[in-house]
């Protein structure tokens, strides 16, 4: 079945969209990415339609990697320099198997063709029917996670910025709590740390989806990253420049000593 292939194979932008090509590139150089599909645009309208060969073929590539999973959009255009769509394509995150993978992608195909997102593509000037790739990954169950800037984007210095949370990183993007900053030179040396408030960090939960966890005490106020850490994401951030260029976002995450990129 065309139109399914290992990350590392996504290629084609106009197929798979920017996020799946993004993660393929990154695989392709070396750099480390948790294990995963790409699913092109039209195949997933086949899968959202219920097409019975192409759900087959669906089960078959995921059910090679590792459980749970996470299942995010990655329509075409949607992380272009003229338009984003975030916050109207949503991420299925801890799908416990994969016999639920196909819900999941039905729901980011609707989040795509919802009354908003198209109102809201069409506020932007983007009227064409939106062709929804969609990423398929397997989930980490982070120590910690966040984001991290390659320039500050606030002054422009030549420097890291990185946010960091206890758990998994969806509290840092999504503003639900009050992230450790970190102020890093190309070198590694840190330059500035400032603590947080991480009162719960979100975790999978048993049988699907997302829960709040909370933190303990000694930890709401902790710095969530030492100096090691620190290094690696800026060595991570030299990387990510090579491969997409300068005045890169990312999103990361450790689990047990080990930094992954996550796009």
């Amino acid at each position: 079945m065309t139109g399914i292939v290992p990350l590392v194979e996504a290629s084609t932008e106009e197929l798979y969209g920017a996020k799946a090509v993004g993660l393929g590139d990154a695989l392709r150089a070396g750099l480390p990415v948790p294990p995963g599909v790409g699913l092109s645009g039209p195949l997933v309208d086949s899968i959202a339609s219920g097409e019975p060969a192409s759900t087959a073929a669906l089960l078959q590539a995921v059910r090679q990697l590792p459980t749970p999973l996470a299942v995010r959009s990655s329509a075409v255009g949607e992380d272009s320099a003229g338009a984003s769509f975030a916050g109207q394509h949503i991420t299925v995150l801890n799908v416990p198997s994969a016999e639920d993978v196909e819900v999941a992608i039905r729901e980011v195909w609707w989040s795509a063709n919802s009354d908003s997102a198209i109102t809201y593509r069409k506020r932007l000037g983007v009227f064409a029917r939106p062709s929804v790739g969609v990423v398929v990954q397997s989930l980490l169950q982070p120590d910690t996670a966040g984001v991290m800037f390659t320039r500050n984007p606030i002054t422009g210095a030549d420097e890291r910025m990185i946010e960091a949370s206890w758990g998994l990183g969806e509290a840092v993007v999504s503003g639900r709590v009050i992230p450790d900053s970190f102020r890093v030179a190309r070198s590694g040396e840190v330059l500035s740390s400032r603590a947080g408030l991480k009162r719960f960090a979100i975790r999978s939960a048993a049988h699907g989806g997302t829960v709040d966890v909370d933190v303990a005490p000694d930890l709401v106020e902790s710095l969530c990253l030492d100096d090691g850490q620190l290094q690696a994401l800026s060595d991570l951030a030299s990387d990510c420049e090579r491969v997409y260029g300068p005045e890169r976002d990312i999103e990361w995450a450790f689990v047990g000593g080990q930094l992954y990129l996550l796009q």
